[in-house]
């Protein structure tokens, strides 16, 4: 069976237990065309954002927006940095195109996507509304055009088996440019129907944007992890769970916009089918060959905490009575869904595809490796072992506790991700 090799477009046949090259060892041809010296500089973004995140929670007590702001540097920030610049890889990888020569069309998207996050970012801290609908037309349009150039190189590419990751990227990327517009005319009049737009914003862009990159990601990026083959049915259940989750975003976000549960219930229902489909190839890749290192068990961690986080919002919004009900108990998903979930699939996959992509050869991608993996096992043990129980009703000092614990892991993957980006030449 054929594997995606992260570090270059090539796919090489690998066999159930094999590594493929890409696993252990950085392409040596990633100097010539640029690619090492792109993913250094561009992978200090989503770092910088995670480290804001770092230094605002020690400083949350002198903040009154801090929640919001918190979300924001994750989701908008850390994340979308991460998608932009990781599907742009990925989608030339898959659909086998050449990796370009010259970047800078890809710098001037990522300046214009991050001009337009600071201005959505300081609108809602500040409480600058009118600032939030131009920081919000500038990130949509650098979206825009990194959709649009995913297209082109799907229209263009030769057919390719692993073609249907683009699709996902695509969809995911229709459901962020139906999402932003609602977050910017929340921040400047979110009126009578502040709860329901609040509910459509947090699941188009949590369940559509972020987690349908993951799940047409995982395709190929799990059993390179896991250094096995695909499982036999792989491509064929993710292709179906596409419209499954798809049709499932469309139904839970007209039934959050009309609040008619019995269509939110048909959506939360088609959406988690959705995701089962497509993560069982992965749980067959993880029976032949567990996890075995900390990004793999951070992505096996962070499913675990997306279907935890999928059955938390039935409960919490198919008995509400009314939208502002469902708005306020939202936060007991939203605990699992952001920490549990989208923290650790950002931290888990950066950790094994930087020392993949940075150049030098294949003792200087171990050695990067192992930098990223030390203590793996006590971070992420510690990780959900917090998140646990800051998830349960405690007392306020048990909430901080875990709370910083938390930081502390996250802070454990930013110095050693700092110090490989940093110190990484050609």
């Amino acid at each position: 069976m054929d594997v995606l090799r992260p570090g270059s477009a090539p796919l090489t046949p690998v066999t159930a237990g094999q590594a493929p090259p890409s696993s252990t060892a950085a392409d040596p041809r990633a100097g010539a065309t640029g690619r090492s010296a792109w993913h250094r500089k561009a992978g200090l973004l989503p770092l910088a954002y995670l480290v804001g995140l770092v230094a605002l929670g020690f400083a949350h007590p002198f903040l009154p927006s801090w929640r919001w702001l918190a979300i924001h540097l994750l989701l908008l920030g850390a994340v979308t940095n991460a998608i932009v610049i990781w599907s742009a890889h990925f989608s030339a990888a898959v659909l086998r195109t050449p990796p370009p020569t010259r970047r800078r069309a890809e710098a001037v998207r990522l300046a214009l996507l991050n001009v337009g996050v600071a201005a959505v970012l300081t609108a809602g801290a500040g409480d600058l509304p009118r600032l939030g609908v131009p920081g919000a037309f500038l990130l949509l349009s650098a979206l825009v055009w990194h959709l649009t150039s995913l297209a082109g190189q799907l229209r263009r590419a030769l057919p390719s088996r692993f073609r249907v990751t683009v699709h996902y990227y695509l969809a995911a990327g229709l459901t962020l440019l139906t999402g932003v517009p609602v977050g910017a005319g929340m921040l400047v009049d979110g009126g009578s129907h502040q709860a329901r737009l609040l509910l459509f914003h947090a699941h188009v862009n949590l369940l559509g944007w972020i987690t349908l990159t993951v799940l047409g990601t995982l395709l190929t990026l799990w059993p390179t992890m896991l250094r096995t083959r695909l499982a036999d049915s792989a491509v064929r259940d993710t292709v179906r769970a596409l419209p499954l989750a798809v049709t499932g975003l469309v139904l839970l976000g007209l039934g959050l916009l009309t609040w008619w549960r019995m269509i939110t219930a048909a959506g939360l229902a088609l959406f988690l089918l959705g995701v089962l489909v497509a993560v069982r190839p992965a749980l067959a890749a993880a029976r032949a060959r567990p996890p075995y290192a900390f990004a793999s068990w951070s992505l096996a961690a962070a499913t675990g905490w997306l279907l935890v986080a999928l059955v938390l919002d039935a409960a919490t919004l198919l008995p509400a009575d009314e939208p502002g009900t469902a708005a306020d108990r939202f936060g007991v998903v939203l605990v699992p869904l952001l920490v549990g979930f989208v923290g650790q699939v950002l931290v888990g996959s950066l950790s094994h595809l930087l020392p993949v992509v940075l150049g030098g050869g294949p003792d200087a991608a171990r050695r990067r490796a192992a930098l990223l993996d030390r203590h793996g096992p006590q971070r992420v043990a510690m990780t959900n072992a917090a998140l646990a129980v800051f998830a349960l009703p405690s007392p306020p000092y048990v909430r901080i506790t875990t709370s910083l614990l938390i930081l502390v892991a996250l802070a454990q993957f930013l110095v050693p991700a700092a110090r490989v980006l940093l110190t990484t030449r050609r």
